[in-house]
C-alpha cells in the first residue's frame, strides 16, 4: 500500500504571495487587468504597447532571489504600487490582499501580517484565502 499524499491545510502562519504563473494559466486577459492597476505615469508609458509582456530576470534587492517578470508586473510593484492612492478604496478583501502583496513587492506575507495591515480579523482573510478556489492568483508559497 503507497503512502497518501498529505495536503496541507495553510494556517494563520503560512505565507501566501500572488502566483503569476496561475495568472498566465487561468486567465488569458491577466494583463489587462493588470494594466487597470498601472498609475498614470505608466499607463501612458504602456499606451503604445500590447502588452507590457517583454521577460526578464528580477533580482529580489533583500534575498537575491531571482525572478521572472515581465515589464507591466515590475512597473506595477516596483512603482504604482507604492503610490498612495494604490491601497486606499472600498475594494473587496480579496482585491485588497491582492494589492497589498503587490505593494509589498509580492514578497510572501502570512494571514497574520496581511490582516493586521488591512484592519481585519486575520481568521477571516485565511478563510478566503484558504478556499479551494484561487482568487487573484493568491496562493500559499509552495516549499
Amino acid at each position: 500500500m503507497t503512502p497518501r499524499a498529505r495536503v496541507l491545510r495553510p494556517t494563520l502562519d503560512t505565507p501566501f504571495h500572488i502566483d503569476f504563473e496561475w495568472w498566465q494559466a487561468h486567465d488569458r486577459n491577466w494583463h489587462l487587468f493588470l494594466r487597470q492597476l498601472l498609475c498614470p505615469e505608466h499607463q501612458e508609458m504602456l499606451r503604445s504597447e500590447t502588452n507590457g509582456s517583454e521577460m526578464f530576470d528580477w533580482v529580489d534587492p533583500e534575498t537575491a532571489e531571482v525572478y521572472r517578470m515581465d515589464r507591466l508586473q515590475y512597473y506595477i510593484t516596483s512603482h504604482c504600487a507604492k503610490q498612495p492612492d494604490f491601497l486606499r478604496g472600498r475594494y473587496p478583501l480579496v482585491e485588497r490582499a491582492f494589492r497589498l502583496l503587490l505593494a509589498h513587492g509580492n514578497t510572501p506575507m502570512t494571514p497574520r501580517q496581511m490582516a493586521e495591515a488591512l484592519g481585519v480579523p486575520p481568521t477571516t482573510l485565511l478563510r478566503v484565502l484558504a478556499s479551494p478556489r484561487v482568487y487573484r492568483g493568491i496562493r500559499p508559497v509552495l516549499g
